[in-house]
């Protein structure tokens, strides 16, 4: 679904004037009134732009950057986390450095830039109910179907809220009064996930099985994000029910090669159950439909892909999770013992021979290294692709990255790094896992490896692997099943997290994950005291349990809050 291109007045810029003066009756040209909106026509208009901000990135420039609100999270998620590094050079983006380096202040750019993004979008899902509440011209169940897809679109914006900074408000249609720009001025001491999950169910009661158009959510999206909610809440009968229903349904099944979850010719595959739609040169300006939430994220050099940015390069910790045993199993306890082989310091025309040891064929299709073909590209350079190795060490990022066969079709003409490969925000893998989980938690600790053994039969597919030029493994690839039985809680739960983060690695998930396990501050305080010794901006970070597990609330919000002369924004604990 492309999204909307021309300039909608939305509510919230409607104004009224009794004045009777012909020339103030004039309606201006470069804008729809909303009387002009209140049709079936108009309701689809603003539902459009609503869809629009699932990317973030719908308003000038001078709003909030298409990197701080990008649609996978890249800084909160994976640099926030053990998954990666900012990247690039020290001087490049000092906001993330700081978020990186667990120097989480109130008044950072980037955290302002996510709420406000995020808002926009519910404001714009509101619009959309408010407008066609005076809309004569749709039928019954046209009406009802774009309440659904609003409310999936409200309740996704509210939880990417909530997981951000937990003390949020909730704003529904209600609550806007576009007569009272105070209206929205609420205090966040209210818990909203009773709200989240309302608007997630009305849309999952109503939304087809299917739809007729890639891009709108359906029952099945709406029911993974609801049991999504429900396992931030610890409440895994209820996400059980709904995830199992899924599966029951038959539309969904695991794509036979991994990375066909990461290219653009496989989009919206039978695999993806919701997506985030991209696309290019469709007559948008600038491209901005194209991923520019990762724009910055790609190779720097060396005459290859890009020549722009060097961000979010994978950390070594991550590379080093891929180890497998000699079984071909993960070593969840001892994987950051000692590192991969890497071309740390090793200029790209001196030789270098990448790892021999066992490794899960995932690696390669999450990471760009030295020696290893990266996509179509030919054989990653190594030093060549990195800005700053000695600051953000030897990786380069590749999920998000278009291939060489892409450029022209799935790239924007004027700026290659925009393109239409979908971030796919929830897939079939997602479900899985997630049952894997429940079941470690309140069922049958054998149903949980057996979904585990599904995600490890997929990647053990050699058709899936990295192949060199002449068709042989790119590495030295070794994963198997686990077929011993599963009789330890805890064992069988450290062994499905860490599955999720191999499945899930540099997808923007993983500093959310730890946070809901409740074993952020275990896994990265072990992560910084060991990477202290890699980067050094990374010597003395700490993750504070009972502050860091969220973000401080925008210092900037929190003052446009004042009502009354009081601010209605609580900053959260520790901030």
């Amino acid at each position: 679904m492309k999204k909307i291109t021309v300039s909608l007045l939305l509510l919230s810029g409607v104004f009224a004037t009794s004045c009777s003066d012909k020339f103030l009756d004039v309606q201006p040209k470069a804008a729809l009134s909303s009387t002009a909106l209140q049709n079936k026509a108009g309701v689809n208009a603003l539902l459009i732009g609503a869809y629009a901000l699932l990317d973030g990135w719908a308003t000038p420039e001078g709003a909030y950057r298409s990197y701080q609100v990008g649609a996978d999270n890249w800084v909160y998620g994976s640099v926030a986390s053990d998954d990666a590094y900012k990247g690039t050079i020290a001087g490049d983006q000092p906001p993330i450095s700081l978020i990186e380096q667990g120097n989480i202040q109130s008044d950072n750019i980037y955290f302002r830039g996510k709420w406000r993004g995020m808002y926009d979008g519910i404001a714009r899902t509101n619009d959309v109910l408010q407008v066609l509440a005076l809309a004569k011209d749709l039928t019954d169940a046209e009406a009802k179907q774009v309440i659904a897809e609003a409310r999936f679109l409200r309740g996704h914006y509210h939880f990417e809220l909530k997981k951000m900074y937990n003390n949020v408000v909730y704003i529904d249609e209600k609550t806007y009064d576009p007569n009272n720009l105070e209206s929205t001025k609420l205090p966040n001491t209210t818990d909203i996930w009773p709200k989240i999950v309302d608007d997630l169910k009305a849309a999952y009661d109503v939304l087809p099985a299917k739809q007729t158009q890639v891009g709108r959510p359906t029952k099945w999206a709406a029911a993974a994000d609801l049991a999504k909610a429900y396992l931030y809440q610890k409440k895994y009968a209820e996400a059980k029910t709904l995830l199992e229903a899924i599966v029951a349904s038959n539309q969904y099944k695991l794509m036979d090669r991994y990375h066909d979850n990461f290219k653009a010719t496989t989009n919206n595959n039978t695999e993806s159950i919701f997506e985030i739609q991209y696309s290019v040169n469709d007559g948008a300006s600038g491209g901005e439909n194209g991923n520019a939430g990762s724009t910055l994220n790609y190779p720097y050099g060396g005459g290859g892909v890009t020549t722009c940015c060097g961000f979010f390069q994978p950390s070594q910790n991550l590379v080093n999770a891929f180890k497998t045993d000699a079984n071909g199993l993960p070593l969840p306890d001892t994987f950051n013992a000692d590192d991969v082989k890497n071309d740390q310091g090793i200029e790209s025309t001196a030789a270098f021979t990448p790892e021999t040891r066992t490794l899960d064929p995932r690696l390669d299709w999450t990471v760009g290294r030295r020696g290893i073909p990266y996509l179509d590209w030919g054989v990653h350079p190594g030093k060549a692709y990195v800005r700053d190795q000695a600051y953000g060490g030897p990786y380069s990022p590749k999920k998000h990255v278009m291939y060489r066969s892409d450029v022209g079709t799935n790239t924007f003409a004027g700026n290659p790094r925009l393109n239409a490969n979908n971030y796919r925000l929830i897939r079939y893998s997602h479900v899985l896992l997630w049952l894997a989980e429940i079941e470690v938690e309140i069922g049958d600790l054998e149903k949980a490896r057996g979904y585990v053994n599904q995600i490890r039969r997929r990647a053990a597919n050699p058709d899936g692997w990295v192949k060199n030029a002449d068709g042989t493994p790119a590495a030295n690839y070794l994963i198997k099943e686990y077929t011993a039985a599963w009789t330890d809680k805890a064992a069988a739960r450290k062994a499905v997290q860490f599955e999720q983060r191999l499945e899930f690695a540099m997808e923007g998930h993983r500093r959310f994950d730890l946070v809901r396990w409740g074993i952020a501050d275990q896994v990265l305080n072990t992560y910084y005291s060991a990477e202290a010794k890699k980067r050094s901006y990374l010597n003395g970070v700490q993750f504070v349990k009972g502050k860091h597990e969220y973000f401080p609330i925008p210092l900037q919000e929190i003052l446009n809050s004042q009502k009354d002369g009081k601010p209605t924004l609580t900053q959260n604990p520790g901030y």
